[in-house]
């Protein structure tokens, strides 16, 4: 008897759909985006880090040992949209026109989420320069705090948004997931 539930009807792959990194022979390949249109291009992405009550306080308060948690983890995700295609092996280096971070302190349960926003005016999206960007904000604070909070979980992880290019708009719905169309 199988009491694996299955995943909801949002989140199961399109059988129709074809893998853009691979090519007919099933090898790996960065994809052409020679030919695409150059627009402009915003990909909005958030993830939350939990934690103690003391640390969110500790944050909130300025106090943290190593300085300034959120200004740094401002700068960290800003430096990392910067270096993506260096950590994604099939991902374009992109000339980025904007990227901000934004932190938003959450009491119960006590977290911080991190909002980026990454644009680029280019032939291919930005959606991996802002997840990336929210996953190193959430690591800074992770090693800017872990002396007094090593049990602080990472999470949420996800693309809020995308604008731009051939599929054009996307936005999350309540759901867990989805597909561009």
């Amino acid at each position: 008897m199988n009491n694996i539930p299955s995943p909801p009807p949002s989140i199961v792959p399109d059988p129709t759909a074809q893998l853009s990194h691979f090519d007919h022979a099933g090898q790996a390949h960065m994809v052409d985006v020679g030919e695409k249109s150059h627009t402009h291009r915003i990909a909005i992405a958030s993830g939350i880090i939990e934690m103690q009550a003391t640390t969110l306080a500790m944050i909130k308060a300025g106090d943290a040992k190593k300085g300034d948690v959120l200004g740094i983890a401002r700068i960290a995700a800003i430096m990392a949209s910067k270096r993506t295609s260096d950590l994604i092996p099939l991902c374009h280096p992109l000339p980025l026109t904007h990227v901000s971070a934004e932190f938003e302190l959450i009491q119960a349960p006590a977290s911080v989420r991190c909002t980026i926003r990454a644009e680029t005016r280019g032939q291919t999206g930005v959606e991996m320069e802002a997840l990336t960007a929210v996953q190193v904000a959430l690591l800074t604070i992770y090693d800017m705090c872990k002396a007094v909070d090593r049990g602080m979980v990472m999470g949420q992880i996800q693309l809020q948004e995308k604008h731009g290019g051939k599929s054009g708009s996307w936005e999350r719905s309540n759901s867990t997931g989805g597909n561009c169309e």
